[in-house]
């Protein structure tokens, strides 16, 4: 037997190639009748990709060659909108609670009761709640008396109303306004507030729906900004004099918190204005929006008035940087001289030097939100002061530095504020103290603490609860097992 000459000569092309068009529903009856061979087959894909079951979406926004599906369109902005409103009001409460700590004013002498005034608290004693109260004693009292205990009268004006001489005064505290000193972090707060009458559980959720307007907003109008910046000025690698890589992602996240601040002013108001139907001042963000800018100077008031213009670039500049700046920052120093870790030569590493890069960014982003709050509270033209849950500063604050002076040299950190309370004398009706009875009175006075003479912790109200967030997100990146550790990182 001889072997052929050349091999290239045996070689036949195969009868059907690989075929991944789809089946033509014309000939599938034809083709099904057909008697199927192995050396004739054919194996055919199908493309299509399964249907979505949130909404019967799809992965595209229209058929082959019929154009954009307007219906497709709406329905994924439905469901957007749905989801960003669903996650707003898990998170709002939180949010709620951190702001009213933010603007709450806590004079450094609030604990210095005066003559006749007692601490409110939610708890009172039987023995105190069943005790005569200071009227009935001073009219049983003998006036003639120089050891009974009188009730000193308080200051009026010269239309006859009570002067108020403490921000914990009983008598003068509005019936609106949560009592100063009586929640020290946000979950307390978020207690005070639902167990409070005038506000209730529902106020929790104060501001719902145009914080998740604006965090719609920002989310659709930061890319479209960027893109913007990055068309109009074009980025050369090959030169060295081209812009930092940060330029474009900064300046978007400022220009958008700048255009959507009218909003975030609105949510601070409708947060911190009482709930209590007869001192409303907005009934809802139109109106509250309206009322503002036919009040406050209109939209160049809105945008371009210091309080609040310079505050809300600050803010939005400090926010957008830390998430860029600290984690690399971090991660040199976790590095101990050696090569800095990245997400990817050490993931772990990378996500623990993005967790302490944003506890830090805190310190330095959270007191600038504190001023913010506060001066959004403020009015300005011929507004009339909104009536607040809270108490917050009679006078108004007069700038940015204005307002960090005054927050860290008039105000107090050590919340809760310790009641004292004081245990009045049985008097008979002869004016005569019994016999062995004696006033259990405080022992010293108030302890004093550096806290008690410093507002620092003011500035700080809230880190707690940011913190705890991002230890959260921490702990659920690293068990989330994904290929990417920083992807969904977001300052909280």
């Amino acid at each position: 037997m001889t072997s052929p000459a050349s091999l290239r000569d045996l070689y036949a092309a195969p009868a059907n190639a690989w075929s991944f068009a789809p089946p033509n529903p014309i000939n599938a009856t034809a083709s099904s009748s057909a008697p199927s061979t192995s050396a004739s087959s054919s194996y055919q894909w199908s493309t299509r990709p399964a249907p979505n079951p949130l909404l019967d979406l799809s992965t595209s926004l229209g058929d082959d060659g019929s154009g954009i599906d307007v219906k497709l369109i709406l329905q994924g902005l439905f469901a957007s909108a749905l989801l960003q409103y669903a996650t707003t009001a898990l998170s709002i409460p939180w949010d709620v609670g951190k702001t009213l700590l933010q603007v709450q004013w806590v004079p450094r002498d609030v604990g210095d009761l005066p003559a006749g005034a007692v601490l409110i608290t939610d708890e009172e004693d039987e023995e105190e709640s069943g005790e005569s109260s200071a009227e009935n004693d001073s009219y049983f009292a003998d006036p003639t008396d120089a050891n009974a205990e009188r009730v000193p009268r308080r200051l009026s004006d010269d239309r006859g109303y009570i002067v108020r001489q403490s921000v914990l005064e009983e008598g003068t505290i509005p019936e609106y306004v949560i009592p100063v000193g009586s929640a020290d972090g946000t979950w307390g707060m978020m207690k005070r507030l639902g167990r409070f009458k005038p506000e209730g559980w529902l106020s929790l959720w104060k501001g719902l729906l145009t914080t998740a307007i604006g965090e719609s907003l920002a989310l659709g109008l930061q890319p479209v900004v960027q893109s913007i910046l990055e068309s109009i000025i074009p980025i050369s690698s090959s030169s060295p004099y081209g812009p930092p890589p940060l330029l474009f992602p900064v300046v978007s996240q400022v220009i958008t918190g700048f255009i959507l601040s009218p909003l975030d002013l609105v949510r601070t108001r409708l947060v911190v204005q009482s709930s209590h139907p007869r001192y409303r001042t907005y009934s809802g963000p139109i109106n509250a929006l309206q009322k503002i800018i036919s009040e406050e100077g209109g939209l160049k008031g809105v945008y371009l008035h210091p309080h609040l213009l310079v505050p809300a670039l600050l803010d939005c500049t400090l926010r957008s940087l830390v998430p860029f700046i600290l984690p690399g920052l971090v991660a040199s120093y976790l590095s101990f001289g050696g090569a800095p870790p990245t997400p990817e030569s050490a993931p772990f590493m990378w996500a623990v030097s993005e967790f302490l890069g944003s506890c830090a960014g805190l310190l330095v982003t959270l007191p600038f939100e504190t001023v913010r709050r506060r001066l959004q509270v403020q009015v300005r033209g011929t507004a009339k002061p909104i009536k607040a849950c809270v108490e917050i500063r009679p006078a108004p604050y007069n700038g940015i530095v204005d307002a960090f002076w005054h927050i860290l040299t008039e105000e107090r950190s050590d919340l809760p504020l310790k009641p004292t309370r004081r245990r009045r004398k049985s008097v008979s009706a002869k004016g005569k103290t019994p016999e062995g009875k004696v006033d259990s009175r405080p022992e010293g006075e108030e302890e004093e603490t550096w806290l008690r003479n410093t507002g620092i912790g003011q500035l700080y109200r809230g880190l707690g609860m940011r913190v705890g967030a991002s230890a959260i997100v921490f702990i659920l990146t690293m068990f989330s097992g994904g290929d990417e550790v920083d992807a969904g990182w977001a300052e909280l």
